[in-house]
């Protein structure tokens, strides 16, 4: 293999499936903003702040130039955080070359817009065809990829063969990849459980249990479910890989930044103080704000998502938002589908 593949993003995700494809023997081209990052890559083969004790192979360059790092590509990932996304596609668009598919990890939204990553993809890309884009997600911590730990995740497009070919470009023994049609669920499971790994880390940083954290992850998974099926997402989708698979992993590891940061939180510290303190995107922040946001516009019920908005953006303690959560008024657990599945009480 000797095709090129770029990578447009070179922190922590985006270096480790650079890490993935060199592996397999491609030419990797590795876009990065800082040129200190781009030296250090290229000539020592490694990413000490972000992926610390792994070494990187040879076949990956890494470039400052946006042009240089697409051109003659195949297929660019971009996985840059949602803050930079758009900027990102917008430099992206007077080099991309027609047929090149394009697809993204990154897990948010535009916080302006409200809208998914792909949705950023198609307004900034317009001139070229939507069903070349795809987005790639699921349970996937970088520092696990990168050092070849077992690792399965989801690519979604709207057409079949371009979720294929990306399958087909990143598979390994150690990474394995499945297809999906459901690009909205694939993105809005990716995005909307850094919320609720906030809030699985407050908990954590409370010293409540498991029993808590469960509840928490369990109903997380239902607003989730709502709010996706209420935009467009199929409900399956969030019992699978970039569902429930990426909030498992994601609030109960010592690799989340989104627990780790919810952790910091509830041990008392300032939100300014973690994100200082954190060094790197914490997404949950950013999800929360635009999640609470469409909810409201749209009428879904999130009433986790509410309460950390209210202690991430006005301060309310973190004790007293479970205290909101544990006394809202009761109702039967499966309020939201009992009509749809035909299940009734016995009188």
């Amino acid at each position: 293999m000797t095709h090129k593949v770029a990578v447009l993003g070179a922190g922590s995700f985006g270096t480790s499936l650079a890490n993935v494809l060199a592996d397999k023997g491609y030419g990797v081209s590795l876009h990065a903003r800082r040129k200190e990052l781009v030296q250090e890559i290229n000539e020592r083969h490694t990413s000490s702040h972000y992926l610390p004790g792994v070494t990187l192979l040879p076949n990956i360059r890494a470039t400052d130039d946006l042009e240089q790092a697409v051109s003659g590509a195949s297929h660019i990932l971009i996985v840059t955080p949602s803050s930079a996304f758009r900027e990102t596609v917008r430099k992206l668009s007077p080099h991309l070359q027609p047929g090149t598919l394009v697809a993204h990890a990154t897990k948010g939204f535009d916080l302006d817009t409200k809208q998914r990553m792909t949705e950023v993809m198609e307004d900034e890309l317009a001139n070229h065809d939507p069903t070349l884009f795809a987005v790639i997600s699921g349970p996937s911590h970088a520092e696990e990829v990168s050092r070849k730990i077992p690792t399965t995740l989801v690519a979604a497009s709207r057409r079949r063969t371009t979720a294929e070919s990306f399958q087909d470009l990143l598979m390994t023994p150690y990474f394995r990849v499945y297809t999906n049609p459901d690009v909205v669920g694939t993105e809005l499971g990716g995005a909307l459980k850094n919320i609720i790994a906030l809030g699985a880390g407050i908990s954590d940083g409370l010293g409540f249990g498991d029993n808590a954290k469960a509840a928490l992850m369990t109903r997380g998974l239902t607003e989730i479910s709502r709010l996706g099926v209420v935009l467009g997402a199929a409900q399956l989708t969030f019992g699978g890989l970039a569902g429930v698979g990426d909030l498992i992993v994601t609030c109960t590891s010592k690799h989340s930044r989104n627990w780790r940061a919810g952790h910091a939180l509830g041990q008392g510290k300032s939100l300014d103080e973690v994100l200082e303190q954190m060094g790197m995107v914490v997404e949950g922040v950013r999800a929360t704000k635009a999640a609470h946001e469409i909810a409201q516009a749209r009428g879904v019920d999130m009433p986790i998502t509410a309460v950390l908005y209210q202690v991430l953006f006005e301060g309310k303690p973190g004790k007293e938002a479970v205290l909101e959560l544990m006394t809202r008024r009761r109702i039967h657990e499966m309020e939201d589908v009992a009509e749809a599945i035909s299940m009734k009480w016995e009188l």
